[in-house]
């Protein structure tokens, strides 16, 4: 009996991979367990559908984090801070205010876990960092540290 796994099960394989099972450890335990659906034609053609478009997801979202690359690498990123008389600043310039930033500039939420920053920002200034936008995609920029 063919079956599409809706999760993955260990000794067969991942989910939506279509499988051939016995029939009777589909029906007495995969079916009922919700591990799997049997593959008839109008299963297949939902898993199809499904399938392309996690594809069409996948490649609209590669293709804006390409696009907000190719923006933060062309332009600084300015952050204000408190800071003394001598440029040290009262506090720490972290991820989260750098992803505050990009979204103020840029309009586009950035996770705070993605950013990378050299070392710790604790002076007025120019400082490197790099951002994990999606699959083999980072951009590298700037971020301008100026006195409020």
């Amino acid at each position: 009996m063919k079956l599409i796994l809706l999760n993955d099960v260990k000794a067969l394989g991942l989910k939506g991979t279509i499988v051939e099972v016995a029939e009777g450890y589909a029906r007495n335990f995969l079916i009922p367990k919700k591990h799997g659906v049997e593959a008839t034609k109008g299963a297949l053609a939902q898993y199809e559908e499904k399938r392309k478009a996690k594809i069409r997801r996948e490649a609209d979202e590669q293709a804006g984090a390409q696009e907000l690359a190719v923006k933060l690498s062309s332009q600084n990123v300015k952050v204000g801070a408190k800071a003394g008389g001598n440029g040290r600043l009262f506090g720490t310039i972290t991820n989260q205010d750098v992803a505050d930033a990009i979204l103020k500039l840029f309009g586009v939420e950035v996770d705070k876990h993605r950013i990378e920053v050299k070392e710790g920002i604790k002076a007025l200034g120019t400082y490197p960092f790099t951002v994990r936008l999606g699959k083999n995609i980072t951009a590298s920029s700037s971020v301008q540290v100026v006195a409020e």
